[in-house]
């Protein structure tokens, strides 16, 4: 996985991602290999990069065992997830407003000006690593002020949970969708989960800063943090508040308690809406971002309530599991209609998802779960010729070359953090 996740992965997005001309990373590369120089820069493509390079930088500083190699490559790690965090900070960041932009056009100029609070998640996400990575005091405080407007602009007193898009105002918008294949509805499992993500995240961040090591969770690793930076403590209440919320969020209101899926969308008052989806994918992505969330916490009730709800998404999704390994998207069960690509981001979270199981409840089954599909991975959507992975199979087997190779939702992410979940879980614990 190191090897792919180097060789494959990151090579790709530094040698033909990387937009010298306009600064960042350019907006797409199709799945036929053509860059496309013009193409809008989404606000998720460049979080995830931010992200993917500073965990990256953060992880595999702890296996460097002083090789040049080693060292260049970690130089270099650093320089794109600098790069990223100088380019999102100065272009996606509305300065007057406040919160993120939802894309930029190919000069860096502000296309899309609405706030998904999706993307707002995932800057947090890419901005809370970059500090655990480095101690960088300018990233903290912008991760903070995301925080911030989430809290403010999208959470809904009367009924708990968040809300999934404003306009750039923070004022209400009637289309919400985060992309033409999802339902209008004013909430969403999707989003939710990509908030409780970066929470557990830039909490974990404030605690290694605190404590000055890891925090204790496994894995037990992360940066050993600059002594001067200090947040205040109603900040760190704040967060570990909103964390605990969103737990409860998933356990109370988006677990189906009848089925273990996790419901899709939902109205205001979390009524169910968009009909019987069952979406694998999510569901085993939930499973271990969930348990994650709760080990961060450090709150043994908590975890006690979680722990049996992760092992039964879990095996909720095994539904989506196909003999060789590999996993479905996800299935409509009014039209009978399942949607059988084998999509790369569910694959690496199936593989993360079941190696969790495994690694937390000592499941054996888990583990050739996990390996199953990391097989599958390595045999079908890998392309070792030009890098990265095919966007998915189809059913028939045959390549995805219509949808992106890089792109506005194909980022560095699902894969990467495949890889590095299991680096640092196996090797650095």
């Amino acid at each position: 996985m190191q090897d792919v996740l180097e060789n494959n992965i990151l090579r790709f997005w530094m040698d033909k991602m990387i937009d010298h001309e306009n600064g960042g990373f350019y907006g797409r590369i199709d799945g036929h290999g053509q860059l496309h120089h013009d193409a809008v820069k989404g606000a998720i493509l460049n979080a995830r990069i931010l992200w993917a390079f500073s965990s990256a930088y953060r992880v595999l500083s702890k296996l460097q065992d002083n090789h040049s190699d080693d060292n260049i490559n970690l130089q270099l790690y650093l320089e794109s997830a600098t790069r990223a965090k100088d380019y999102f900070i100065d272009h996606f960041i509305d300065q007057e407003y406040g919160g993120v932009y939802w894309s930029l056009d190919s000069k860096g100029q502000p296309l899309d000006t609405k706030k998904q609070f999706y993307a707002i998640g995932f800057a947090i996400y890419g901005l809370s690593e970059y500090t655990r990575a480095t101690g960088d005091r300018e990233a903290l405080d912008y991760a903070l002020q995301l925080f911030d407007c989430i809290q403010e602009h999208a959470f809904d007193h009367e009924h708990n949970g968040y809300i999934e898009a404003c306009t750039r105002d923070w004022q209400p918008v009637a289309d919400m969708r985060l992309s033409e294949y999802d339902a209008n509805y004013p909430k969403s499992q999707n989003t939710h989960l990509h908030i409780i993500e970066p929470y557990a995240n830039l909490y974990r961040c404030i605690r290694e800063m605190q404590a000055h090591v890891s925090c204790d969770y496994v894995p037990t690793i992360g940066s050993m943090l600059p002594i001067d930076i200090v947040v205040p403590p109603e900040i760190v209440i704040r967060v570990e508040n909103a964390l605990r919320n969103i737990i409860s969020i998933f356990t109370d209101k988006i677990l189906n308690p009848e089925t273990h899926h996790l419901d899709l969308f939902f109205e205001m008052d979390w009524t169910r809406g968009a009909g019987h989806l069952e979406s694998y994918g999510h569901d085993i992505e939930c499973s271990w971002l969930l348990h994650e969330a709760a080990l961060v916490l450090g709150d043994k009730k908590v975890l006690e309530k979680v722990e049996p709800i992760v092992r039964m998404v879990a095996d909720a999704s095994e539904k989506g599991i196909r003999p060789d390994g590999s996993m479905i998207h996800e299935a409509n069960l009014d039209t009978g209609h399942d949607d059988d690509d084998l999509h790369w981001w569910v694959q690496a979270e199936n593989v993360v998802g079941w190696f969790n199981i495994y690694q937390h409840f000592a499941d054996e089954t888990a583990l050739d779960k996990a390996h199953r599909c990391w097989d599958y991975i390595k045999e079908n959507l890998i392309d070792y010729e030009n890098g990265e992975w095919y966007w998915s199979r189809h059913a028939d087997g045959s390549i995805n070359l219509v949808d992106d190779k890089a792109g506005f939702w194909k980022c560095p992410y699902h894969n990467s953090r495949m890889c590095l979940e299991l680096i640092e879980r196996v090797l650095c614990d």
